[in-house]
């Protein structure tokens, strides 16, 4: 049995319980939490995904997060991830939620923010590379790197970051 997650629908209504690549074959809608991350300077956290993974394999991400597990709320769920995968403990604070179409299936996005001040030590299983950005930086690699497609949709609707600032040159993105 893989990971249980809560079908909702278009209004992020409860449906019921089904595994979640069960959902994502059958485009049935979840939910799922991320955070956008931040060190003390203001700096985004990107992540480049490995190459083995089933989806997006070595795509660059600017959030950090996953499925939310049943009876879990976002906020909890978003939480967990960042300690799952960058083994940190620090608060989230929601930002914004939205039903995203999805590059492979639909879901609710509830997108958070944190400030990392401690050492990161990300999972290799799933973040290969990580980095810190300027606004700026995020934005000029958004032109060069492959990003994962939903990710940009949430950087679009991002009340803070959504608009690039004056543009940047940013190097090829790092090697894998």
């Amino acid at each position: 049995m893989g990971e249980r997650v809560e079908r909702v629908d278009e209004q992020d209504r409860v449906l019921g319980v089904v595994d979640r690549d069960e959902a994502i074959r059958n485009g049935w809608p979840h939910r799922v939490a991320t955070t956008v991350c931040r060190d003390p300077l203001g700096r985004v956290l990107v992540h480049r995904r490995p190459e083995h993974v089933s989806r997006f394999p070595g795509h660059y991400d600017w959030l950090i997060g996953g499925g939310v597990g049943v009876g879990e709320s976002y906020e909890e769920a978003a939480a967990r991830e960042l300690t799952e995968e960058l083994g940190v403990r620090v608060p989230v604070r929601p930002l914004f939620t939205f039903f995203c179409r999805g590059a492979i299936s639909p879901y609710w996005l509830g997108v958070h923010e944190a400030v990392v001040r401690e050492p990161l030590t990300p999972d290799p299983s799933e973040i290969a590379w990580h980095g810190w950005l300027r606004e700026a930086e995020l934005h000029a690699a958004l032109g060069t790197w492959l990003f994962v497609p939903d990710g940009v949709d949430a950087l679009r609707r991002h009340p803070g970051l959504g608009s690039p600032p004056a543009a940047t040159p940013w190097p090829a993105p790092p090697p894998p």
